[in-house]
């Protein structure tokens, strides 16, 4: 057996016991590198708040700040190029898209204009549903809720809920001294 056989073998058995491990303990099957990195520590290293976590496939540029206990779902893009800022509390979903900048200017005039950056802050206890995009300048108040698919183009007040593309607020979150939510749509208020 070649150096390289013994390799893929050595892989393959760590592969088996990482998901078996992963099944029993967690009730999960990760892709293999999900499996050898710890979200955690990834968060850690990247300087976020205490007790938030980032997927490994997820991608971070530029000056990012995440407060504490903030979930960061797989496939996400943050791009602080422009600032990004992150509260407390919140749930990023998977696949959801930051940008703080953007390149339409110099696309359209031949590279001629600049590209233009804009900070964007995400408020504390916020939930962004899965595939959302966030544009360049904006902010999003604390305990908004943002459909999964939405475009986010403009600033959004506390306890706003808002889905669409372009997204629009379409109702309010309420939190009694209990912590219980309700979520209350424009019909309802």
């Amino acid at each position: 057996m070649s150096e390289v056989d013994n390799l893929t073998q050595t892989f393959i058995e760590l592969y088996h016991k990482l998901r078996d491990g992963m099944r029993q303990n967690w009730q999960r099957d990760l892709p293999f590198e999900e499996m050898l990195f710890d979200r955690w520590e990834r968060a850690q290293n990247l300087g976020f708040g205490e007790g938030s976590s980032i997927y490994h496939n997820s991608y971070v540029y530029g000056d990012v700040k995440v407060g504490k206990n903030t979930w960061i779902g797989p496939y996400t893009l943050l791009d602080g190029s422009g600032g990004l800022e992150i509260g407390d509390y919140c749930s990023i979903s998977a696949g959801v898209h930051i940008y703080t900048h953007d390149t339409v200017k110099w696309a359209l005039s031949g590279g001629k204009a600049e590209y233009e950056y804009a900070q964007v802050k995400i408020g504390n206890g916020c939930y962004l549903g899965p595939y959302t995009i966030i544009s360049k300048g904006v902010k999003i108040g604390n305990h908004c809720l943002v459909g999964g698919n939405s475009l986010v183009t403009a600033h959004l007040d506390n306890y706003s809920i808002a889905v669409g593309s372009p997204c629009k607020v379409i109702g309010c979150v309420k939190i009694n001294k209990k912590g219980e939510v309700k979520l209350l749509m424009n019909k309802d208020l």
